[in-house]
């Protein structure tokens, strides 16, 4: 029996890729390709949307119905002032603190709130969380803030409305009704919309 060498012996040549093969790699290629695109229009659109309709992300305020609670502390200043001094006005109490970002976020809101409607009766009483007066007046200092501050080291307001959240923003029409409570931070829409109705009875 002859036996041919192996350097002889003809082996048949496959393609390195079939039809079949290359066809799927096209379409996992154009799967891909796809997904990228459907991806980048997705985020364009949230971004779009986020910085075009911000205020669909912001707190609304709850409607409530009780007395003002009975709250005394000292300003900034040192002067013992009270809730009940306000009896006849609109107040809106703002409890915040210089380490909370969305307390921090929402005080340009509310000083320009202020300025706008302080002539009709209305007033914000920034109540600061248990820091020092030397802290909390640097930080007014720093966004210009000119409504009433408040000094509340021992944690009295927190258990006069019942909140451990900050911040956390009440408002008082004239007869000394809380009527509103916002949990989280407030936009100038929401601001404008809730407020004023209340400032205008």
């Amino acid at each position: 029996m002859q036996v041919t060498p192996a350097s002889k012996m003809k082996r048949k040549k496959e393609p390195r890729h079939s039809p079949g093969f290359i066809y799927g790699m096209t379409l996992i290629g154009a799967g891909f390709i796809a997904l990228g695109v459907m991806l980048f229009f997705i985020l364009n659109s949230s971004q779009a949307n986020a910085q075009e309709q911000p205020d669909e992300y912001s707190t609304i305020p709850v409607k409530v119905d009780y007395p003002v609670p009975e709250l005394t502390l000292t300003d900034l200043n040192g002067n013992s002032v009270s809730l009940t001094d306000y009896l006849g006005r609109v107040v809106l109490v703002n409890m915040w603190a210089t380490w909370c970002p969305p307390c921090k976020a929402e005080m340009p809101t509310l000083q320009a709130f202020y300025e706008k409607y302080k002539g009709d009766g209305f007033v914000i009483i920034g109540i600061n969380d248990g820091e020092t007066p030397d802290l909390v007046a640097l930080f007014v200092k720093d966004y210009g803030l000119t409504f009433p501050i408040w000094l509340d080291e021992e944690y009295q307001s927190e258990k006069a409305f019942n909140t451990m959240n900050l911040p956390s923003s009440y408002v008082i029409d004239r007869s000394g009704t809380v009527r509103l409570m916002w949990i989280g931070g407030i936009s100038q829409k929401n601001l404008e919309k809730y407020v004023p109705p209340v400032i205008k009875e």
